[in-house]
């Protein structure tokens, strides 16, 4: 049973005036896959921070999907089965991308040693750019190319919705999502607090 208060709400609120968080129900189902689903833009806007976590009963099947990295390496679930996997939407030209780089770097740093990989899916740059980010913002974690890999955007259609980037995705150990972070990560401990929580599942 999911705690009334998980600790990545109260780091939030001591960061986030208004109660951007207030409303996200723990154990609720999935709504934004199906507003996405329904051809829907609710929830997607722009600036719009919102964090999603699905409970283990409640997560669909879990994501398919295979691609080509920055630097030309076949990459797909199998190569992260078992394993935590955050997955960041962006691109080179997006300022809120640009802006969390350095947080979800740090993240990736504290948790790459704990069965935790770390994936971007660059949506709109050819390779050389999304190699050329990861040199200028220190990224170490690799990216699939996504620009012209139509079955690559389809695989993650249900649960990133690409209309609000940057989305990022945590997936439990049987590649299933267990929360989704839409827009600006606010606060490296935001996600810190997810990853850690859904590593604590499989003890």
């Amino acid at each position: 049973m999911r705690r009334t208060a998980p600790a990545w709400r109260r780091a939030a609120s001591a960061l986030l005036a208004l109660g951007l968080l207030a409303g996200t129900a723990a154990c609720a189902a999935d709504p934004l896959a199906e507003d996405y689903r329904a051809g829907s833009s609710k929830g997607y806007v722009s600036g719009e921070f919102r964090v999603v976590e699905i409970a283990p009963a409640d997560r669909g099947a879990p994501v398919v999907f295979s691609g080509v990295s920055e630097t030309g390496e076949a990459v797909s679930d199998a190569d992260t089965a078992g394993d935590v996997v955050v997955v960041n939407f962006w691109y080179a030209g997006c300022a809120p991308c640009r802006a969390e780089a350095p947080d979800l770097e740090a993240v990736y740093q504290e948790y790459q040693d704990q069965g935790v990989q770390f994936l971007g899916v660059n949506i709109y740059d050819q390779p050389e750019t999304a190699i050329a980010f990861a040199k200028a913002h220190g990224i170490t974690y690799p990216s699939l190319i996504a620009i012209d890999d139509a079955p690559l955007k389809l695989a993650f259609a249900d649960s990133a919705p690409l209309t609000a980037v940057p989305v990022t995705l945590v997936l439990d150990a049987q590649g299933r999502v267990a929360a989704r972070i839409i827009s600006q990560l606010e606060d490296p401990s935001i996600l810190s607090t997810l990853v850690r929580e859904t590593l604590a599942e499989q003890s």
